[in-house]
């Protein structure tokens, strides 16, 4: 028996939004792997250029014209939110535990609906509060953060998180006329030529098993994105935006096989309750 029409598209976007963060979890993998050789500027820089190069084939192929936008201004609005928010990030990892910097990322969901009510005017239920805020205590019992949160560094950390939800909202807000791989592209694009700034003086001379890495982090960064604005485009934030959870579950995994780090019963309940509130998301009402 096949879904109703009315329910494919959330399903879909559900399902799309998972990749994004299995990919999203395989790029902090890496980040985290190439960080300790490598400056944050550098990381940021080479994380949006490969996202240009990436459609350079595209351009090539079949010119510029599937770029060309009428919509500048709100690619430059999500470009601002975004890298803006990569760079808290990239700031709360270096100066909080790493605990604590994926607890304020994974957080964005949780302001996302009220965002999205706010600037979109979409409706915000009970039950998109009720799946945000068990969400919210499940990443809490798996990142299980130290006192630092109480540090004023951490509002870096918030505003990380904040942003985000900003990042996702805007994408939402020109999916009707902008297609997943144009928001990519300008988000790419102008993200480039903001960060290679710093360069200027953070500069640093990088060998192949580095530039390596940045490749792969780019190239998953790039599709994470793609594959995250195809998902807010098939569905409301406010409805699979807990499902972005999922990433702090596939990092919990990929840590254990990689590093033989093991979670305790605290972690695999909170992330037990992370997927409860993805599977009540998506569930018909």
């Amino acid at each position: 028996m096949s879904l109703p029409s009315r329910s494919v598209k959330p399903l879909q976007g559900a399902l799309l939004l998972a990749l994004s963060a299995l990919l999203f979890s395989l790029m902090g993998v890496g980040i985290r792997e190439v960080s300790s050789s490598v400056n944050n500027e550098s990381v940021v820089f080479f994380r949006n250029l490969v996202g240009v190069l990436f459609f350079l084939p595209l351009v090539l192929l079949k010119g510029t014209q599937p770029l060309k936008t009428g919509r500048l201004k709100s690619h430059l609005w999500r470009t601002t939110y975004g890298l803006a928010a990569m760079y808290c990030f990239f700031y709360a990892i270096a100066h909080l535990p790493l605990a604590d910097a994926m607890l304020f990322t994974y957080s964005a969901p949780v302001f996302t609906p009220l965002i999205a009510w706010w600037w979109l005017k979409e409706p915000l239920t009970r039950r998109m509060l009720l799946t945000t805020g068990i969400g919210l205590i499940g990443v809490l019992l798996v990142a299980k953060p130290s006192q630092a949160l109480l540090d004023s560094q951490a509002l870096v950390g918030l505003a990380a998180s904040i942003l985000a939800a900003f990042a996702f909202v805007s994408i939402r807000e020109m999916s009707n006329s902008e297609p997943a791989f144009r928001i990519v592209f300008y988000f790419a694009l102008f993200s480039t030529l903001i960060s290679a700034i710093p360069l200027t003086w953070a500069w640093q001379a990088l060998d192949s098993h580095d530039l390596g890495l940045l490749l792969v982090i780019g190239l998953l960064a790039t599709v994470s994105q793609i594959v995250m604005s195809k998902a807010y485009a098939l569905a409301p934030p406010g409805i699979i935006g807990p499902i972005a959870y999922l990433a702090i579950v596939f990092a919990g995994l990929i840590a254990w096989l990689r590093w033989g780090e093991t979670p305790d019963l605290t972690s695999l309940f909170g992330a037990a309750l992370i997927f409860g509130a993805s599977l009540l998301s998506i569930s018909r009402r």
